[in-house]
């Protein structure tokens, strides 16, 4: 039997169980619990799969949303985009893969407290990075890290909005997201600008220095801890 795509086939079967007890107990250990039941899945290997049960649950669901957003970008033909336009529909599709926004904004409200901020802040960096990876960004330096915390802060903005947005097809969301991405390219432009100052290229070259140097991390998929995620 193939252990990895059993272990993923219950992953699976217990998300989606989850998810429709979610809008009624949130991403807890009483959704995880009903989840247990609700698929027959053995409560030994769920626990192997989701070990902190609700929260687990909450970051298989992003991840799912990632992946569908991922699947959707490998089918589409975007070249003929400005690469503004790329990142718009890459977030639209992201939050088109959402089938449930209760589910999300249960998601917010637990990645909100504070003993789950960081696993919440590395969800929304791993949507960045995923978005950033599918559209053929090959940064090896700084830029790999200003790329994906703009991108994290316009992303984490525009799920704010698009969840109290009531509007026909979230149009005012994808007028929102278009405002923040034009934010964003203003800030470059000045940073373009700053770099062409032969003043400030003297006053910053110091720093400059010391940010080349920063390279993007090399960690293997299959260090201890990473196997897991594979199925959730």
């Amino acid at each position: 039997m193939d252990t990895d795509n059993s272990m993923h086939t219950a992953a699976e079967r217990i998300l989606d169980a989850a998810l429709l007890h979610v809008p009624f107990d949130g991403w807890t250990d009483t959704t995880f619990r009903a989840a247990l039941t609700d698929s027959g899945i053995d409560a030994g290997l769920a626990k192997a799969i989701y070990p902190r049960a609700g929260l687990d649950l909450a970051l298989a669901y992003h991840r799912r949303g990632d992946r569908l957003m991922q699947e959707r970008l490998a089918q589409s033909d975007l070249s003929a985009l400005r690469y503004r336009d790329r990142i718009a529909t890459a977030i639209r599709y992201r939050l088109e893969a959402v089938d449930d926004k209760e589910a999300v904004r249960r998601g917010t409200t637990l990645f909100a407290l504070p003993h789950h901020a960081a696993e919440g802040a590395r969800a929304i960096w791993g949507t960045a990075d995923a978005i950033w990876s599918a559209l053929g960004d090959t940064s090896d330096d700084i830029n790999w890290y200003s790329k994906r915390t703009t991108l994290s802060a316009v992303y984490s903005a525009t799920v704010l909005f698009w969840l109290g947005d009531d509007s026909t097809d979230h149009q005012a969301t994808w007028d929102f997201l278009d405002r923040r991405i034009d934010n964003v390219m203003q800030i470059e432009k000045i940073k373009a600008g700053l770099r062409d100052n032969p003043l400030s290229k003297a006053l910053l070259a110091g720093p400059m220095k010391l940010m080349e140097k920063v390279r993007k991390p090399m960690v293997p998929d299959d260090l201890p801890g990473k196997m897991m995620d594979r199925f959730r």
